[in-house]
């Protein structure tokens, strides 16, 4: 990528400041702030559009390249106890999955550029190995006779006597099996009593590639667990080195003990203790996985807080990425007059272009408008920069409008710089379950398509409904996720209505609290998407920059290991909503129930929409007449597709909520959701399954709060078709028009309302 930047937060108000970051490898580019309007290409719709906002960020800017450094790993500052005595002693349980893919450091005090200090590390072979040097090219890189298994917990350490030259490498298997060559000690003998003092820092899961000491370049990067690791004051026997495997070993040598890191200790923060007297604590790095199961997991308990003791591994990758920490290029202050909405910065340098989105909420506790668009923030990081497609969405059987062409400089800006989204695999195969909007996410873009449907997703697609709502005339503020997550209620309480986006998956405890309160207060919701609803998600609360999700037991990309269900941020559960009591059907009457991606279908209307009750949903439409039979932007035609949702009492949906619609006659390219098959058969495609079908829903709360969902992504991508002249558009304007209006809070059918419009 030739421009690319990012921003250092997503929701801004009036009076406050936002900066940007920005990448060009050109000698100048050009920037300015837009308003965003329509941010699909395609030709059979509106086409892009932005609006240019006059402001003192209207400049030429000088083009610098700034770069990524991914892969995980913990720094502890230099200590005079970790220069080496005469005698050393490293040990730690390792569970590496990569092994062999280059050398990969486990606990090092090592500069490779200056070739000083030591280090146990995993040589390019998959060799537990060696390494120490005293920066005048005497060096020595000691191996172990057999390469290490991946996915296996092992005891490895060396013990090094300094004075003697002698060097005792072991490795020993958590299972121990007849014959086995992994299990070995291996002695060595080194020139005696080198230099091998570094001021570098301490490193574990990598190592220092330059010599730095002040921002050191970190490589080396170590792919798996590592749990238990502990640095000794001399050098250990072979019986002390095994008897050392059990953390109960700490008391039995005593001072001997420079370091003994608790991994399991506090997995929410960044910090990293050390129980030693010595206090050498470290600091995590680019976001390794936490509260994961350590060497001596039993699976008697899976929740960390009550057996901290067997979470005591960190999981490092080399694609891990938090803060890619770029420099500010430029900051714009958002003036009083600037209406609320969705904006970016956009930027331009002969030919290449790229915008970073913003949304301008309105004043702190001063909404301008009735209604409010909750744009989902959160579910834009889940999916941001997402490459895996092909894995999770398989078959391919069920994409036939992929389009790998897509963007290709893109992919291959985000695969050099190890850019992953919570729906790909870290390079050894484990989910990703970490996602930062502190680094260019290439898809949370007004023209970025998705790989597996050739068109909008998310973020540009949300834009759908701004271009509908401002060609209707209705003015509206823009709230986001984490605004919800912070005030909670309070911040919807104001307004008559709050629209959430096409996929509105990942949500916080506090936004679920948040929204309930403000039904049950008589608040009304407009779910014009599916998949809501979803995911538990957390933001962690020490970074609020940083999301965090579990996958289990749901239709997802990937799952979590055994006993790995709980998040490190906040130590909650993860998995689904629904497997914790608060399925999606509960609270706005539908909930996911397939996905599909090749054509989406019509509703046809149902007796309840017949009711006098809803008459004002279905004004202007005959009552045979299908609902979103018409192009959409998303996938060619019809309104009910993509992900879709149903009414489903035995799963929530209470027993007031009126079905209005239902879209059915999908392809076998819709499946039912995984959460849902107990056994498997053939019956689970849109043919033959009745599961899989979108309802379209109205749910009335007590105080007059009430809930439209459409049961559909694709339903905004239908908004501007035949000229904005449909029958989506016409049900979504009825519905806000009344939702929007000025009602009284005991019910919503007695009063006619147009507020909300200019």
């Amino acid at each position: 990528m030739e421009l690319v930047g990012y921003a250092d937060r997503l929701s801004v108000a009036p009076g406050e400041t936002i900066r940007f970051m920005v990448s060009c490898s050109r000698e100048t580019y050009q920037a300015s702030v837009v308003r965003l309007i329509h941010g699909d290409e395609n030709s059979t719709g509106p086409g892009f559009r932005e609006r240019v906002v006059v402001s003192a960020v209207d400049d030429v800017y000088p083009g610098r390249v700034q770069l990524i450094f991914p892969g995980s790993y913990v720094i502890v500052p230099d200590h005079p106890v970790l220069e080496p005595p005469p005698g050393l002693t490293l040990g730690a349980w390792i569970w590496p999955t990569l092994p062999g893919k280059g050398a990969q450091g486990i606990v090092t005090k090592w500069s490779a550029a200056a070739g000083r200090g030591y280090g146990l590390v995993i040589n390019a072979d998959g060799y537990l190995s060696f390494w120490l040097g005293d920066g005048h090219g005497n060096t020595s890189r000691i191996s172990a006779g057999a390469p290490l298994r991946a996915n296996e917990w092992c005891f490895v350490a060396v013990s090094f006597d300094a004075e003697h030259g002698h060097v005792l490498l072991l490795q020993e298997p958590r299972e121990v099996w007849p014959n086995d060559p992994v299990r070995l000690a291996a002695e060595h003998r080194v020139p005696a009593s080198p230099n091998l003092w570094s001021a570098v820092p301490l490193v574990i899961g990598g190592y220092v590639e330059g010599d730095s000491v002040i921002d050191p370049v970190i490589g080396g990067h170590f792919n798996g667990k590592i749990d238990g690791l502990r640095i000794y004051a001399r050098a250990l026997s072979l019986e002390e080195l095994r008897a050392s495997r059990d953390r109960g070993s700490d008391m039995a040598f005593g001072k001997e003990v420079i370091a003994a890191w608790d991994f399991g200790a506090d997995t929410a923060s960044r910090q990293v203790f050390d129980r030693s007297a010595n206090g050498l604590h470290g600091r995590a790095v680019n976001m390794p996985t936490r509260a994961v199961t350590g060497h001596n997991w039993s699976g008697q308990e899976t929740d960390p807080r009550r057996v901290p003791e067997q979470y005591g591994a960190i999981w490092f990758h080399e694609d891990d990425v938090d803060d890619v920490g770029w420099e500010p290029d430029f900051a714009f202050t958002v003036s009083p007059d600037l209406p609320s909405g969705v904006y970016a910065a956009r930027l331009q340098s002969e030919g290449a272009e790229d915008h970073i989105p913003f949304f301008v909420r309105p004043p702190t506790a001063r909404p301008l408008a009735t209604i409010a668009v909750l744009f989902p923030t959160l579910t834009y990081l889940a999916y941001g920069n997402e490459q895996g497609t092909e894995i999770a969405y398989s078959p391919k059987l069920h994409l036939p409008r992929m389009n790998p062409a897509v963007d290709a400089s893109e992919l291959r800006y985000l695969e050099a710089n190890k850019l992953l989204s919570l729906y790909d695999f870290h390079a050894d195969g484990s989910g990703v379950c970490y996602s930062s909007r502190l680094r260019p996410i290439l898809n949370l873009r007004p023209k970025a398509r998705a790989r597996h449907i050739d068109a909008p997703h998310a973020f540009p697609a949300d834009l759908y409904l701004v271009d509908w709502l401002e060609h209707e005339g209705f003015a509206f503020d823009a709230i986001t996720d984490e605004d919800v997550h912070g005030e909670g209620a309070a911040l919807l309480a104001p307004y008559q209505v709050v629209i959430t986006g096409s996929h509105p998956e990942y949500w916080t405890d506090r936004m679920l609290a948040a929204l309930r309160t403000y039904l049950e207060s008589g608040g009304r919701v407009m779910y014009l998407g599916g998949n809501g609803f979803y995911w538990v998600t957390s933001i962690d609360p020490e970074n609020s920059h940083l999301i965090e999700v579990r996958r289990w037991g749901g239709t997802g990309a990937w799952r979590a290991a055994p006993g790995e269900y709980y998040h490190s941020t906040t130590r909650e559960l993860g998995g689904l909503w629904r497997n914790r009591g608060r399925s999606p059907q509960a609270l706005v009457g539908v909930g996911f129930t397939g996905q599909g991606f090749d054509w989406a279908m019509p509703y046809r209307r149902q007796p309840d929409s017949f009711d006098p009750r809803v008459s004002f949903v279905f004004e202007g439409i005959d009552p045979d007449e299908p609902i979103g039979n018409c192009p959409n932007l998303v996938l060619g035609h019809g309104a009910a597709g993509h992900e879709i949702d149903r009414y489903d009492r035995d799963l929530g949906t209470p027993a007031h909520a009126m079905l209005l619609a239902t879209a059915t006659g999908f392809s076998n390219g819709y499946q039912a959701a995984a959460e849902e098959i107990l056994m498997t058969d053939s019956m689970q495609g849109g043919t033959v399954n009745p599961r899989v079908r979108a309802d379209m829903v109205y749910l009335e709360y007590p105080g007059g709060g009430a809930v439209f969902s459409v049961g559909s992504i694709a339903w905004t991508g239908s908004l501007s078709a035949h000229g904005y002249a449909n029958t989506v558009a016409t049900v979504t304007r009825n519905v806000l028009r009344r939702f929007s209006g000025p009602q009284e809070r005991h019910g919503l059918q007695d009063v006619e309302g147009q507020g909300g419009q200019r």
